[in-house]
């Protein structure tokens, strides 16, 4: 390989993160996308059962990012991403049997085949039974994902990390977090049609599948940047160019000592930390409610089902607008290579203009009238913003902290971030069926249109209020040194 011309094996790195969060986002979907219309006519259930299987799923991802971070940095990238992946794919199977041994449980037939289970459940008539039972199966089977799928971020953000100086890694983080907005794009084109033609529980097996054949291609493909023979000497010395990586280097670039990883306690006293965590819980949840409710919302207040041509579609063209978040990660390099800004200075700025935008959302349900494509549309521009504001809140972490710490930060930001996606998800599920059954009324809105109009609306202003506490909390970039 000619060492004097840079190499660019860093961008293969990306691409497999970015399969790997799509694969996430897939597993993360399935459930979003059958629950309403093949798995609750099964086991009886209402937005509230939903609502709390959604929202316990988001406290276990939040305090399994707790641990995923300190885990991936003491197991390192490879072996961490590796034992992540493979547990949130188990986890992902696992929800196919829920209903074999809902049967087992409540009709005491264990022997039988995903239709003799549906079969055997609808003979039994306690049917508050069968919800406990299901939904506690189902609670059970998103817990393993949970765990598993809280180390995606932490072991993504570290190597990109690894593989990417201060100005590029906005960029790459927002390819690799793209994967989000593809497993989104592909989901209501598949994971209903698998359902239909082959049943609910297929579409958990096949896809949660996928997380294995990953798996094969990350071990054979990823090591660090110095020990990796596709990386030369020029794209190694591109990747370490900011000069604060924490090894010491030889002038062959090579790097033998590492030192040691920053603890859990010792983060938590640095405010860069809390201004990245508050950030997180504060817009994570928006994310999330839009993710887990948009199939139910166009099924309660427009009856379009996820199944339906026009359901499938709309989603499609929801999470289509969201790949705009691309964006996100050029702008604050435009803003550090035109105009000058330090990366913290010109991710900030950046970081202003995308809290702006899912004001939006604030329009989608009353002029939701005119079309469901209204509030398909804003939404899903509300979701690019997102996309452009995660790429950028997870780059601040590398921006200011050590590499040793990055997964640990990451980690306690993906916990708040999930204590703020089980709030909106169980209190929405509470809200709309309280909503639903009162025929509650809200600025003009009634029943179902009127929870999802007050859920909307905090979705609209959540970034302006994150942006600004981060900002008083780190007004100018700082980096964090022991």
């Amino acid at each position: 390989m000619n060492n004097d011309k840079k190499g660019n094996y860093r961008w293969t790195i990306c691409a497999l993160l970015f399969f790997a969060t799509t694969i996430n986002y897939l597993d993360r979907q399935v459930l979003s996308l059958t629950w309403k219309d093949f798995i609750s006519p099964e086991f009886h259930w209402t937005n509230s059962d939903y609502g709390l299987i959604t929202a316990l799923f988001s406290i276990f991802y939040a305090v399994s990012m707790l641990f995923a971070g300190p885990f991936v940095d003491w197991l390192d990238t490879k072996k961490g991403f590796l034992w992540a992946i493979g547990i949130w794919s188990v986890g992902a199977v696992l929800h196919a049997f829920c209903g074999i041994a809902t049967s087992g449980i409540v009709a005491g037939q264990w022997l039988v085949g995903f239709e003799g289970a549906k079969d055997a459940i609808a003979q039994v008539n306690d049917v508050a039974r069968v919800i406990n039972v299901s939904v506690t199966l189902f609670i059970f089977a998103r817990f393993v994902l949970a765990v598993g799928e809280a180390g995606n971020f932490p072991a993504a953000i570290k190597a990109t990390a690894e593989y990417f100086p201060k100005k590029d890694r906005a960029l790459s983080t927002s390819i690799f977090n793209a994967g989000a907005t593809v497993g989104a794009l592909a989901a209501p084109l598949t994971i209903p049609v698998i359902a239909a033609y082959w049943g609910w529980e297929m579409s958990f097996i096949i896809i949660g599948a996928l997380g294995f054949v990953w798996m094969g291609f990350w071990i054979f493909m990823y090591k660090k940047p110095h020990e990796h023979p596709k990386v030369n000497e020029a794209e190694l010395r591109y990747i370490l160019q900011d000069g604060d990586h924490e090894e010491e280097t030889t002038p062959e670039v090579s790097v033998p000592v590492v030192r040691k990883k920053m603890s859990l306690s010792k983060c938590l006293r640095y405010k860069q930390t809390w201004a990245f965590a508050f950030g997180k819980f504060m817009t994570d949840g928006v994310w999330w409610f839009f993710l887990f409710w948009m199939p139910a919302y166009l099924s309660a207040v427009y009856d379009i089902k996820s199944s339906d041509t026009e359901g499938q579609l709309a989603i499609f063209v929801l999470y289509l607008i969201t790949l705009l978040s691309i964006i996100g990660g050029w702008l604050p390099t435009y803003f550090v290579d035109k105009k000058g800004l330090n990366p913290y200075e010109g991710r900030m700025k950046a970081m202003l203009i995308f809290a702006f935008i899912p004001l939006v959302v604030l329009f989608a349900q009353p002029l939701g009238y005119f079309s469901y494509w209204v509030p398909v549309l804003l939404i899903g521009l509300a979701g690019a913003a997102h996309q452009s504001w995660s790429a950028n809140i997870f780059s601040t972490v590398g921006d200011m902290f050590p590499k040793r710490a990055i997964a640990t930060v990451t980690g306690i930001g993906g916990l708040a971030g999930g204590l703020g996606s089980t709030f909106i998800n169980f209190f929405s599920g509470k809200l709309f069926d309280h909503a639903k059954q009162t025929q509650m009324t809200f600025m003009g809105f009634q029943g179902e249109e009127a929870g999802y109009f007050i859920v909307f609306s905090f979705c609209a202003v959540a970034y302006l209020i994150a942006w600004t506490v981060m900002k008083t909390l780190v007004p100018r970039m700082e980096l964090v040194r022991e």
